[in-house]
Order: structure tokens, then sequence, then C-alpha cells
């Protein structure tokens, strides 16, 4: 029960609405996904239930809170240093492609990373190989450093998603 509340909480806030239909559609994937994790039979659900990667408890749900606003924020800031930018063509850019190092263990984990860097405005992940993710960056003046880049662009994802996935 808990982790249908957890998940719903998460839909809600992802979703930002309190429509009826998001709810509904909220419901129906939470109890999928706690189905599917409390599913003691064999095949693919109970390969899901126990390959779990979701930390459970108070200081994850902190972790993933902490996340959300955190990429809000990139997002924010990215959108507002593109559209600058565009309006701005005078202003140098020097797009290439860097690599980022991750001290994430699980695919999930990487994956959530690599697909919140894609979608901060200016960066996008091209490849996720081991624990290097090569990143195409539009303005990588002076970073040509990995502990650089990596500080950069995905340090402040990864700490707080290393809060919530294992």
């Amino acid at each position: 029960m808990l982790q249908f509340i957890i998940l719903m909480g998460v839909w809600v806030l992802m979703s930002g609405s309190l429509e009826w239909a998001e709810l509904l559609s909220g419901a129906v994937v939470a109890l999928l996904i706690v189905a599917m994790r409390s599913a003691k039979s064999t095949g693919l659900s109970a390969h899901l239930a126990t390959q779990s990667t979701v930390k459970i408890s108070p200081a994850a749900l902190v972790s993933l809170l902490l996340y959300l606003a955190t990429f809000i924020s990139a997002l924010l800031r990215a959108n507002l240093d593109m559209a600058r930018r565009v309006l701005t063509p005078s202003l140098p850019i020097d797009p290439t492609f860097v690599e980022v190092e991750t001290k994430l263990k699980s695919q999930v984990a990487r994956m959530l990373l690599a697909n919140s860097i894609t979608l901060t405005p200016g960066t996008l992940s091209v490849d996720l190989s081991g624990e290097r993710i090569l990143v195409h960056w539009i303005d990588a003046a002076g970073h040509s450093s990995l502990t650089q880049a990596t500080e950069d662009i995905a340090a402040s994802f990864e700490r707080h998603i290393a809060g919530f996935l294992r």
C-alpha cells in the first residue's frame, strides 16, 4: 500500500494534474508496478520484482524530490541560456562532444541520468557505455577535462539519483 501511495504521489507531481483521467491512468500504472514487484511467480514479473532498483524509504523520497527540483532548475536555466543564444547570435558557442563519468551502478539509474542530460537544452546524450556517457554539448568552452565536464553536466543529477535508485 505504501508503494502505491508513493507511486501515485510521484505520478501527480510529474503529471501536474488532478483530473480524474490523469489520476485513473496513474492508479493503473501504480497498481501494475506494485503487482509486478510483489509477484511470486516465474517469468518477467518475478524478474522485475527481484531486480528492483528503486529504494523505498523516507530518505529516498526526499532524494527524489530534490532530484525533481534540481532537474526543473537546470531545465529553466538551460532554456533561458538557449533563448539568449538564439536571440543574440553573436554569442560564441563551442559545440563539441564530451565524456561524462558516472558512479551510478544500475542500468536504470544510468539511463535516468542520460535522459536527464538529454532533456536539458544544450546537451544531448549520444552514447551510454559502461560508466561513461558521451554528450554533445553546445558550449563546452573551457571544459575539456572529464572531471570538469562531469561536474558541470551530471554531478547534481547523479547525487540525487543515487539517493532513490540503487
